[in-house]
């Protein structure tokens, strides 16, 4: 269980023309009011524990000081102490900012960037949100429409893709980071993209360095969507904004002729070491088994689906169903544990879920019981499952898993399959780290990628994560980057 995203990164292109809030927002006419400084301050632990904390060291410093230096040409801080900026421990590729001077980015996301000039455009598209007061906008919306206990984590609606259930993931920990994570509108995104090149610009970054790391995502995401199966997938910093396309096409125009520097070899040298993909702190993902080495426990996802890791929670999807693994205090028993997970459910979404009957059963030497409530809809009947474990000394962990009527036997292998794990297995869990190599002559894309530390897909894993297409020269003395395995 690792990070969530948010609707940070949801990048496009264009700022509509004459509106107040640009002419404000490029004119550093909005500054960081004690209001918003305590806002941030007070959201900001939260955030930290919702995005799996924050990296720490080198890697961060260096996050931290680019992030400053593009956020001061907003205009909003009279000072680079003005703003907070975070490194996040999450395994998504995501970013945001808040009110009071606080930008995140994760190491997923900054390690698929190949330069400073790339980052600064990332982190300035952020604050320029803060800059022309997105999420103020935004909040005060959401309480006109009474959105408020509504806006949980984002993995509960990649969950279940069902509104009637689209609350099994633990809310963020209080309203105020609720609303300050919210999706932007498609003219703010356009607003912020335009603002993110304006401050690539005076800071003396290349701006067409959006446009590369905009591609950069949009082939990440499509790698991402055929590794699960997937054509359709459309990615959480994407939805509801113009395809991706088009705001590459978009940065591109805008930055037209402008150079600028963009500091590759400085970037590389600064995320070499940086873990990439799950933090085995946090458990890891590998050929569809989930292992937690610190916990010691795993199981098995189904044939047929793909998991994500988040902060509370691990979700498991397929084309036949849905289901969501987390963990939570045993103070009863199993019987009053599922049922208090049942109740949750019909609290967050104003429908009674009460199992007739729960079953007492052991799975691999745990104590562990199940209920089955049939519901319905949008799409029709559906029977929602809650599995849980009895792990001792007051844990328990459980599966709440939602497929169409009669359809909950898919997921009967990944019930059996949840076992303790000794020393030794857990032991043999090891990170990804990236790994910056100088090219020598010789070597080719094919020939770096065996190095790759997947057991698949590794020429194209390569070919994306350095921003490369087949074909592209690789001359000897380039600095590239490849993920193996750490200690």
């Amino acid at each position: 269980m690792a990070a969530l995203a948010v609707s940070g990164l949801a990048f496009a292109g264009g700022l509509v023309p004459g509106s107040e809030s640009a002419v404000s927002a490029q004119s550093g006419g909005n500054s960081i009011s004690a209001a918003d400084k305590a806002q941030g301050a007070k959201a900001h632990p939260e955030l930290l524990a919702e995005f799996g904390g924050a990296v720490s060291g080198a890697q961060a410093n260096y996050v931290e000081r680019v992030g400053r230096t593009i956020a001061m040409q907003s205009g909003l801080g009279n000072a680079r102490e003005d703003f907070t900026v975070t490194l996040l421990d999450s395994p998504v590729n995501n970013a945001f900012a808040i009110p009071g001077g606080y930008v995140y980015v994760t190491r997923q996301l900054s390690a698929l960037m190949n330069n400073e000039a790339e980052l600064a455009g990332v982190l300035g598209h952020e604050v320029g949100h803060v800059a022309a007061r997105h999420s103020a906008r935004r909040q005060s919306a959401a309480q006109k429409n009474q959105l408020l206990g509504v806006l949980g984590s984002v993995l509960s609606n990649v969950l279940l893709g069902d509104s009637m259930l689209g609350q099994l993931g633990q809310r963020i920990a209080s309203t105020g980071s609720q609303l300050l994570t919210l999706k932007y509108s498609r003219s703010q995104e356009q607003e912020a993209d335009r603002l993110g090149i304006t401050y690539l610009q005076r800071a003396g970054y290349d701006p067409r360095a959006m446009a590369t790391v905009l591609e950069s995502l949009a082939r990440q995401n499509a790698l991402d969507a055929s590794l699960k199966g997937s054509s359709t997938q459309v990615p959480e910093w994407a939805s509801s904004h113009p395809d991706p396309a088009s705001r590459v096409r978009d940065a591109r125009k805008q930055a037209g002729s402008l150079t600028g520097r963009r500091e590759a070899e400085t970037f590389l040298a600064g995320i070499d070491g940086l873990v990439y993909g799950d933090n085995p702190e946090q458990g890891v993902i590998e050929n569809g088994r989930f292992v937690h080495p610190k916990l010691r426990f795993a199981f098995d996802a189904p044939e047929g689906f793909y998991m994500v890791n988040g902060t509370r929670a691990v979700t498991i999807s397929g084309g036949s169903g849905k289901a969501q693994f987390s963990g939570g205090k045993l103070e009863g028993s199993l019987e009053a544990y599922i049922s208090g997970v049942f109740s949750s459910l019909s609290e967050s979404n104003s429908t009674s879920l009460r199992p007739s009957q729960i079953e007492r059963v052991t799975v691999n030497g745990l104590p562990a019981a199940y209920g089955v409530v049939r519901t319905r809809s949008s799409s029709g009947e559906v029977d929602v499952a809650v599995f849980a474990y009895d792990f001792g000394n007051g844990q328990a962990y459980h599966f709440v898993t939602m497929t169409k009527a009669g359809g909950a036997g898919v997921f009967n292998p990944m019930f059996r399959s949840l076992t303790r794990i000794g020393a030794q297995e857990a032991g043999e869990v090891r990170p990804r780290v990236i790994d910056v190599v100088t090219v020598k002559s010789g070597d080719t894309p094919a020939l770096l990628s065996q190095r790759m530390a997947f057991s698949n897909a590794q020429l194209e894993r390569f070919l994306v994560l350095n921003g490369m297409r087949e074909g592209d020269p690789l001359p000897a003395g380039r600095k590239v980057k490849i993920v193996r395995y750490g200690t």
